[in-house]
């Protein structure tokens, strides 16, 4: 009874990219903890942890991060590829799941904040399940003004000039569903793939949905993001967005309709091949 039940399940897997966190670990364990527990009694879950690149004992000390007996997976990149990077390496194995999830490993939000947010998916509420500090409802508790301030001037660029309009773009604590996981489009390999798969979402036509939640400051360690280089890709992106010809979708998005071409014509041929049998 307790396989078949199991069998039946939902996957729920935990995407967690680290670079130098082993600082953040200890509360990462605690948060975990919390996570497991809303999610272990209704679905199969597994964590992933892409290591991107760490020079400290990050990957040696995450096992003791991991809730119980949970099953998880350690990938290590050996150098720094950026987070797009560490998406594209995570989405290519955990693919096959019902829902992927997308978190930080600095605890700047709570990690059960996913609990509700898995549920509007598996609901129908939604297909991609953004967590927004900057919504009406959400919030924003001591974290640095720098880091606010880009954040904040993102989003409002965004909301501006890209097809997608929400409040927070840059948050990469996410729910989506699993089949547009397997079909995600993005070119960067560093922050800005935050923004760019929202906008494969949207131009695929999957539902996306924001979650007001409270953006705390990091509670160890400091942030990898290379400042200029982000907003100067975030300026490219942006400039995309009022240059396309694609209803406002960077170029890269159209791209997804010739591979989309693609598969139904692999497909049609394999069936006239077959049926010539």
């Amino acid at each position: 009874m307790g396989r078949a039940r199991t069998q039946t399940l939902p996957r729920v897997a935990i995407v967690i990219p680290v670079c130098n966190e082993q600082d953040s670990l200890q509360v990462l364990r605690i948060r975990l903890a919390e996570l497991q527990r809303g999610l272990q009694d209704r679905f199969i879950v597994f964590y992933l942890f892409v290591d991107d690149g760490s020079t400290d004992r990050t990957v040696e000390l995450i096992p003791r991060a991991i809730p119980g007996d949970a099953a998880y997976q350690i990938v290590s990149h050996g150098t720094n590829r950026g987070l797009g990077e560490a998406f594209r390496t995570a989405f290519q194995i955990v693919g096959s799941a019902e829902i992927v999830c997308t978190i930080d490993a600095d605890c700047s939000y709570r990690a059960d904040n996913l609990i509700p947010m898995i549920h509007r998916i598996i609901e129908g509420k939604a297909d991609v399940v953004v967590a927004s500090p900057y919504h009406p409802q959400g919030g924003v508790d001591g974290v640095p003004a720098w880091r606010l301030g880009l954040s904040r001037w993102c989003s409002q660029l965004y909301r501006v000039v890209s097809p997608v309009k929400l409040y927070t773009y840059t948050s990469m604590f996410r729910a989506y569903r699993g089949s547009f996981v397997r079909e995600a489009q993005f070119q960067s390999t560093g922050f800005v793939s935050t923004v760019e798969i929202l906008m494969s979402a949207s131009y695929m036509g999957y539902h996306i949905e924001e979650f007001p939640v409270v953006l705390h400051r990091r509670v160890a360690g400091t942030s990898k993001m290379r400042i200029l280089r982000t907003v100067g890709q975030h300026l490219r992106l942006a400039a995309g967005c009022i240059l396309s010809k694609e209803r406002g979708y960077p170029f890269f998005c159209s791209t997804q309709d010739a591979k989309v071409s693609a598969q139904n014509e692999t497909r049609h041929f394999m069936k006239v091949a077959g049926n010539s049998r």
